[in-house]
């Protein structure tokens, strides 16, 4: 469950030596992400990430950035047929028609949202009151009733492509849960042990 390559340090066993998991995994994955836009960036590279390696999604999280505007709702929401265009021609980026239009879809979503409960709030109120972390294999999953519901509620505020198992790894992504194993560092520093 736990690996200690290349340096010592206790971490999740998925972590692997490539520099762009041991940053990712040691200082952002599982810490509190807050704030509309920041969420819908972590939302939307989750969903392009499905049938993806999360490798790949880091490696072009900055080409993502640029290509969509740096994830600012009100600019995605507006963007047009000429922007898609752009999108689908752009080799930077995950090129996958559904998961672009999924994301302009959000966008939307997101802007009207605002009318109502908001993002972060609607996020908020379907995240896991309790949680343990897994110290097994076999205790790690990939959804919950928590993201389940999640998904059936942004799917009626009008999201696209955000299934359980997406709405679970934002959940582990952004800290509403913490899923690192038991007696990795980053994990124990994130619950204060």
């Amino acid at each position: 469950m736990l690996t200690h390559e290349p340096d010592g340090i206790a971490r999740c066993g998925w972590v692997t030596s490539a520099p762009d998991y041991l940053r990712y995994h040691d200082s952002e994955w599982g810490r509190r992400v807050r704030g509309e836009r920041e969420l819908f960036e972590r939302l939307m590279l989750e969903a392009f990430q499905s049938g993806l390696s999360w490798l790949t999604i880091l490696r072009k999280r900055e080409a993502f950035r640029a290509a969509f505007r740096d994830f600012d709702p009100d600019t995605v929401a507006g963007f047009g047929d000429a922007d898609v265009a752009r999108l689908m021609g752009d080799a930077a980026i995950v090129r996958n028609q559904r998961k672009i239009d999924a994301t302009l879809t959000n966008a939307r979503a997101v802007v009207r949202l605002r009318d109502t409960v908001g993002l972060e709030r609607l996020i908020e109120e379907h995240a896991p009151v309790e949680h343990s972390r897994p110290g097994a294999p076999d205790e790690v999953v990939g959804f919950s009733s928590e993201s389940t519901a999640l998904s059936k509620a942004l799917k009626r505020h009008g999201f696209a492509h955000v299934g359980p198992t997406t709405c679970y790894s934002l959940f582990q992504a952004c800290g509403f849960v913490n899923d690192h194993a038991v007696g990795c560092a980053a994990g124990d520093e994130i619950a204060g042990e």
